[in-house]
């Protein structure tokens, strides 16, 4: 259950957070949690980059080759990037970089080329081109590989499935795997979806986990190390490296960190609670905003009426969010970064864009199957599925040729509970927190 605090108390302790954010230093937020009592529970939270510098886990990098997985969000609170702490420690040999999808720097919204990076002239190999596991001969002469990369806690985000690749190729060279432990951006309680096609199996990969996990990435690799032993697979040598006064119910803005943009259209906290669901319009020719501000805000396409669909989806009367007869203009720059070209490009679009009004009461795994119903009803000549994405995003083609049988959504939500409850109860048994 909840703590609630007063006005008074979340005031003084979001103006310390600011104030200790500014001096890089942990010490001040623990007096001033000595100061007032009531604050103890939200703290800030220190994440398992910074604990990696602590006396009781570096030796796990003190005098090692050390191969590094992260991108721009690999940050200290202070706004170092621990690249650049590690390659300037001369107790540490940092030797190489694997760069995910977006690339190390997080600038790019394609696949990525191997290269250097432009800060410490180390090579950086991308696990997001033709190659997304390390191979023997990248690891060669490596003797631990650390995780460093914020995720924002929905299956087809794509930090987590290189996350386990590495992790299997670690299991299968002996090399010790770390993994620096951040935050799940939209809270670790709620967990929905289907779990695909292999569901009542051991849990080994991003395959079997639903739409939304409600883990951590240092959970995830828990999980998948444990249930590859139970599996009969090679486990890795691994250590999750947890996190300080972080709470399961946690959202990002409650963890007193600094909010990075996770990828190029991940813009805000908002954007990651509404991604699990809009994200499903990737498998159909829907705009879900990209190429705006506001991103996984919208469903529109030129042929929507916004005002027509705005009335579909709130006759569903969905938990946690409203929608607005809306319209936009997909770009192909958005905040700087040129991202990959957006659907209608150039294009005034017609849409219901969502306002997320209860973010503990917003389900959105089971809002994708109504929002898919409300198009399939509407639009049965305009609209289009790209069968293999959106089977893909699923992880089971169940959902979209149940829609199309005219299944209604509410059996479609009941036929995954089975597969979820199956997660559910392995997943409880790996959780840190």
């Amino acid at each position: 259950m909840k703590k609630y605090v007063s006005i008074k108390a979340v005031l003084f302790c979001a103006a310390m957070v600011l104030f200790c954010g500014a001096c890089g230093g942990r010490q001040t937020a623990e007096e001033a949690t000595e100061k007032n009592p009531e604050e103890e529970q939200i703290k800030r939270v220190v994440i398992g980059a910074e604990r990696l510098l602590e006396p009781a886990y570096f030796p796990l990098v003190k005098g090692k080759n050390v191969a590094l997985v992260t991108n721009h969000t690999g940050l200290l609170p202070d706004g170092r990037h621990l690249v650049d702490v590690l390659h300037e420690n001369k107790d540490v040999e940092l030797k190489l970089l694997f760069g995910p999808e977006h690339g190390i720097r997080g600038e790019e919204d394609n696949h990525v080329a191997d290269g250097k990076d432009n800060s410490t002239g180390l090579p950086v190999v991308s696990l997001y081109g033709k190659v997304r596991k390390p191979t023997p001969e990248m690891l060669e002469g490596i003797d631990v590989i650390l995780f460093d990369i914020q995720d924002v806690g929905a299956r087809f985000y794509t930090y987590i499935a290189t996350m386990s690749h590495v992790l299997e190729a670690a299991a299968e060279a002996g090399i010790p795997y770390v993994v620096l432990d951040r935050p799940n951006a939209i809270g670790g309680k709620y967990v929905d979806g289907p779990v695909g096609e292999k569901q009542l199996q051991p849990i080994v990969g991003v395959d079997q986990l639903p739409v939304v996990h409600g883990m951590t990435v240092g959970e995830l690799a828990h999980m998948f190390n444990e249930e590859r032993g139970n599996e009969g697979l090679p486990k890795a040598a691994l250590t999750v490296v947890k996190m300080e006064n972080y709470q399961r119910d946690m959202w990002f803005d409650e963890t007193g960190l600094p909010w990075v943009k996770p990828s190029p259209n991940m813009l805000t906290l908002t954007t990651a609670a509404l991604y699990p669901m809009t994200c499903l319009l990737e498998g159909t020719n829907v705009s879900e905003a990209r190429g705006t501000l506001h991103p996984f805000e919208h469903i529109g396409a030129p042929w929507i009426d916004g005002e027509v669909l705005r009335k579909k989806m709130s006759s569903y009367k969905l938990p946690g969010v409203t929608f607005a007869a809306s319209s936009f203009v997909p770009e192909s720059v958005v905040d700087g970064i040129e991202i990959y070209p957006p659907k209608f490009l150039g294009e005034a679009c017609f849409s219901a864009q969502i306002t997320l009004k209860e973010r503990e009461a917003f389900e959105s795994a089971k809002a994708a199957v109504y929002m898919l119903d409300a198009l399939k009803e509407l639009y049965p000549d305009e609209l289009e599925w790209k069968e293999k994405r959106m089977d893909g995003l699923w992880k089971t083609q169940a959902v979209r040729t149940q829609l199309l049988e005219g299944v209604s959504p509410a059996e479609i939500i009941g036929g995954w509970q089975e597969g979820l409850a199956f997660f559910k109860a392995r997943r409880l048994s790996c959780l840190l927190y």
